[in-house]
């Protein structure tokens, strides 16, 4: 059961966006609503549907999600298949939850803004002007974490004594179907396969066609030790 907030005259949204500076802003959005002890809301939009994102983009989800259940945030937004403009969708869930200040990255900002093709701190002031905006600063030594792997193929996993095997034909020794996610630059089967388990969306890495065993995998830690690789 959620703890009651102290303040309900105030409430946070935080602004997401794929990449790794999502926990950053999330953790400020916690701080600014652990001082004003006011509810907490975290929010991610995508024109795709959740089931057509990649290995990558859905780890930060996960990620995210975890997040939101540590720091006792009210609710975690995905807004996906969405068509409409981005601060369209900011300023509907800024309205249905009562927001009085947002957490916006510079990175979502430009992302969004090259999908959008304007500002989104304008547009924002434009539709919903008496919300406090906090837009923070992104360090630009940091990596771009996206494009590490190649577009994600069906595969299929088979129990092979205490490991998995990936193949890409199903046969009725097939234990678990999902999707594979192919590191760029290598001549072997090594990357991240993504599938359902008891419900549950899991991503376990293949090293050279095997999966050793079902634990889900860090996506933050996986980028950051490909790029140390490079």
């Amino acid at each position: 059961m959620k703890k009651i907030k102290g303040r309900m005259d105030e409430s946070i949204l935080v602004c997401v966006y794929y990449g790794p500076n999502g926990e950053r802003l999330i953790q400020r959005g916690c701080k600014i609503a652990s001082m004003l002890d006011c509810p907490l809301y975290i929010l991610t939009i995508d024109p795709k549907p959740f089931d057509e994102l990649d290995a990558e983009k859905s780890f930060y989800i996960t990620r995210w999600q975890q997040l939101a259940e540590q720091h006792n945030a009210e609710e975690f937004i995905i807004k996906d298949n969405e068509k409409r403009s981005v601060t369209k969708v900011i300023a509907e869930v800024a309205r249905e939850k009562h927001i009085t200040q947002i957490v916006l990255g510079q990175t979502a900002q430009s992302r969004w803004e090259q999908i959008t093709k304007e500002s989104v701190i304008n547009s924002l002031l434009r539709e919903i002007p008496f919300i406090d905006l906090h837009i923070i600063s992104v360090s630009r030594s940091l990596k771009d974490q996206e494009g590490h792997f190649e577009k994600g193929v069906r595969a299929y996993l088979i129990k092979e004594n205490d490991q998995y095997r990936l193949t890409f034909n199903h046969t009725k020794n097939v234990e678990f179907e999902g999707i594979f996610f192919k590191e760029l630059g290598t001549d072997f089967n090594n990357g991240i396969f993504k599938f359902m388990k008891n419900k549950e969306t899991l991503q376990v890495h293949v090293i050279e066609d095997y999966v050793k065993d079902l634990t889900n995998v860090n996506m933050t830690a996986t980028l950051e030790t490909y790029n140390d690789e490079q």
